[in-house]
Parts: C-alpha cells; sequence; structure tokens
C-alpha cells in the first residue's frame, strides 16, 4: 500500500512541475522567511506601520503540500513495502521461495561458461528450493535443503563428475533426459541437516563452500562470472561436510566427499577431503582458507587445490575483496596433468539501499596460458525483490590472441 500511495503521489508532484516548467520554477522553494534573500529587512517606521486590524487580506494561491521523504530516507526501496516472498509464512520452519534470472550478453565469453550462448536474451536460472534450517542453539535440531533450476545455466551445475553411460543415461542429473538444446535442468542441492549447539553437520549433495563466487545469482554482485570460479573450483559435492563454531572470531570446517561435482555417485576412486576455516581477523577483516585435497574423481588423481579469500571492509559504503585459487592435479605415476593459478581482485562501492558499484579484474594462468579480464558494473535495485544489473568488461589472452569486449545485462527477481 506504500507504494502505491508513493507512485500516486510522485505522478502528482510530477504533473504539478511540469506545469510550472513554462515559467522555470525552481524545483526548492524556500520555506522560511528569514531565508529569503529578496525580501526587505528594513523596518517600516511607526507611523507608516498598518495596523492588523485595517489590513486587507491578501490573496494567497494555495500551495501543494511539501513533499517530505521518510526519516531514514535512502531511496525509494525503504518507502515501498518489504521484501515478497512466495510463501509470507513458514510452515513449522519450512522456508519455500525461488527467483527468476533473465540476462543478455552480445558475445561469449573466452573462459565464462555462463556467457555462452550470447546475443539474444534467455532465462539463465528459473530457481526453486524448499528448506529448514537445522538451529542447535536450543539443543539439536534436524534440517534439510532441496533446489531445482532451469535455465541454460543448469547444464554448467549438474552433477558432471558423475559417470556417464553411452546411452545417455546416468545418476541424479547428469543424463540427456535433463538436457534440452541449450537449456536443462538441474537439482544442485538434496541434503540433510543435523545440528547441535555450534556443531552442524550436512550430508548428501551439496554447493561447494570453495570460493567468493557462487552459483545462485542472488548471492553474486556481476552478472558474469569469474574464470577461475568456472575452472579451477567444484561447484557441487556428495558427502558430508561438519561446521564448527569455535569461537566469534573462527569457525572451522571438515568432511569428505566422492570427488568433484559428482551426484550421489563416484567417478572412479573419486574420494577427497574438503574443510578449511574462516576468521575474523578485525570486525572489518574476514579470512577464509578452503582445500580439498585427493582424487578428484573425472578432474584427475593425486589433486590438490585451495581457495583464499580475504574480504575487507574498507568504510561503510566501501568494501574490497582479493581471492586467490591454485589448482594441482597429478597422475598415478607422479606428473602433473594439470595445473593453474588465478587471482581475483573485489572493489565495492554501496552509494544507498537502490544503488552500488563494483570492479573486477582478474589473472588467470592454466597450463602456462595468461588470461584476463576486467569489468564494471552497477546493481540497480528499484525493489527489495528487483536487482538489475548491467556490465561491462574487458577481455583478453595475449597467448592466444584473444581480445574482446562484453556487455552484459541481466534482472533477478526474487520471491
Amino acid at each position: 500500500m506504500k507504494c502505491v500511495q508513493l507512485a500516486l503521489a510522485t505522478a502528482w508532484i510530477f504533473a504539478v512541475l511540469a506545469g510550472q516548467a513554462s515559467a522555470q520554477a525552481p524545483i526548492w522553494r524556500v520555506s522560511r522567511m528569514e531565508d529569503n534573500p529578496f525580501l526587505d529587512e528594513t523596518e517600516p517606521s511607526p507611523s507608516n506601520a498598518v495596523r492588523v486590524e485595517d489590513a486587507e487580506p491578501e490573496f494567497m494561491p494555495p500551495l501543494p503540500p511539501a513533499f517530505e521523504p521518510p526519516a531514514d530516507y535512502a531511496c525509494y526501496v525503504e518507502a515501498c513495502d518489504p521484501s515478497l516472498r512466495l510463501f509470507s509464512t513458514d510452515w513449522n520452519g519450512l522456508n519455500f521461495g525461488g527467483w527468476t534470472q533473465i540476462g543478455f550478453h552480445n558475445k561469449q565469453s573466452i573462459a565464462d561458461g555462463f556467457f555462452d550462448y550470447p546475443d539474444r536474451v534467455a532465462v539463465h536460472q528459473q530457481w526453486l528450493y524448499a528448506e529448514k534450517v537445522a538451529d542447535g542453539a536450543l539443543g539439536m535440531d534436524w534440517g534439510f535443503r532441496f533446489d531445482a533450476v532451469y535455465g541454460i545455466d543448469a547444464n554448467n551445475t549438474q552433477a558432471f563428475g558423475n559417470p556417464r553411460r553411452a546411452s545417455g543415461r546416468a545418476r541424479w542429473d547428469y543424463a540427456t533426459a535433463f538436457e534440452h538444446g541449450p537449456y536443462g535442468w538441474a537439482l544442485p542441492q538434496a541434503y540433510a541437516e543435523l545440528a547441535v549447539g555450534d556443531l552442524s553437520i550436512i550430508g548428501g549433495h551439496f554447493y561447494t563452500s570453495i570460493g567468493y563466487e557462487v552459483v545462485p545469482a542472488p548471492d553474486n554482485f556481476f552478472y558474469s562470472h569469474a574464470y577461475t570460479m568456472n575452472h579451477s573450483e567444484p561447484f557441487t559435492h556428495t558427502g558430508f561436510l561438519a561446521t564448527y563454531q569455535v569461537s566469534d572470531q573462527l569457525k572451522v570446517y571438515g568432511g569428505w566427499t566422492a570427488g568433484w561435482d559428482t551426484g550421489f555417485d563416484q567417478f572412479g576412486s573419486g574420494s577427497n577431503f574438503l574443510g578449511g576455516f574462516s576468521y575474523a581477523l578485525t570486525p572489518d577483516v574476514d579470512f577464509t582458507y578452503m582445500t580439498t585435497i585427493g582424487d578428484f574423481g573425472r578432474i584427475g588423481r593425486d589433486a590438490y587445490m585451495h581457495s583464499l579469500v580475504l574480504e575487507v571492509q574498507l568504510t561503510e559504503s566501501w568494501e574490497y575483496v582479493f581471492q586467490s585459487d591454485l589448482l594441482a592435479v597429478g597422475a598415478p605415476t607422479g606428473e602433473r596433468v594439470s595445473d593453474s593459478f588465478g587471482i581475483n581482485q573485489y572493489l565495492f562501492y554501496t552509494l544507498d539501499d537502490c544503488w552500488a558499484f563494483g570492479g573486477r579484474v582478474e589473472w588467470y594462468k592454466p597450463e602456462g596460458i595468461s588470461g584476463y579480464q576486467a569489468g564494471v558494473g552497477v546493481n540497480y535495485r528499484p525493489h527489495s525483490n528487483v536487482v538489475l544489473r548491467p556490465e561491462v568488461r574487458q577481455e583478453w589472452a595475449p597467448g592466444a590472441g584473444l581480445d574482446q569486449t562484453v556487455f552484459g545485462i541481466d534482472a533477478v527477481l526474487t520471491y
């Protein structure tokens, strides 16, 4: 209702201003008489003063009521109703929701697999989820999470680490029946959770805790993705992961997974450790180290990978993020099969609840060939449930003779 009232008030104000435009009337009025520089401050002499009872009433045209923004005014999002949800009420702790992401980019990216369907408007993610978060604050509790997604991003988040038979059949969602040209279906998460006190354990199929960028669109600043996120990090795991909050500053992780990107299956003898820690160095500085060690399955054996993320809140409005990935995959005989290293840096500026600006630069070096990208983007939120994300970035790889400018824009509606 507040949004409707605000829209009507805004329309009325614009109508008034439009009617006054020919007279070049100023938008802002001087409301206090003592602040008006055009008034004659010379007081009349007592003999020339007009008595109040003798003065004729002066005709004053009615003035429109002054517009006063809310006390906590940042942008119109604050004046609108709060975020909308698919189901407004939790059912015994159950939560249902989702989002729709629609985007356009003019060129296929050099190494961003989420930008491989260019020059057309496409549905990237039509996402629905159901969850119950386990809360161990009052003792043992249980929870779960299940996600389903349709769109052109689905093929990138399927369990493609699973073995697939020649017939196209495979376990979980890595099967030809889930693919429809560039579009497809994926079931990226299906896990159960137990929590007691500061300890939580999830088991099943879940997204990785490695890296800075993620697959779900609402959790990223940019429409596009880093090269390292695409090629040097897992997307999903099947296994279990324990999280323990040691103190207000320290959180530790530890678990086992059946290789990379598997869905209730195992490629060969895929088996690896997944763990690390997150530590708050100061109230404004957080550092996270996550690693996987072992047999990554389809990726290769005798493998090691780590991700370092440093997040620094420089001021109330400015944030800086540094990330580095290292991946080394070997063979049973001991030689290296693949190596990659990357550094990503981000700088964000939040103007208010509606507007935010960001930049990202990346150096990524797989197999001795360096690739780079540098880009800027904007987040605009006309409503709490909607974000528009235009961006432009330059991609180049001198060793491969590649150099291009890519423009993209998407809209994400959450519910």
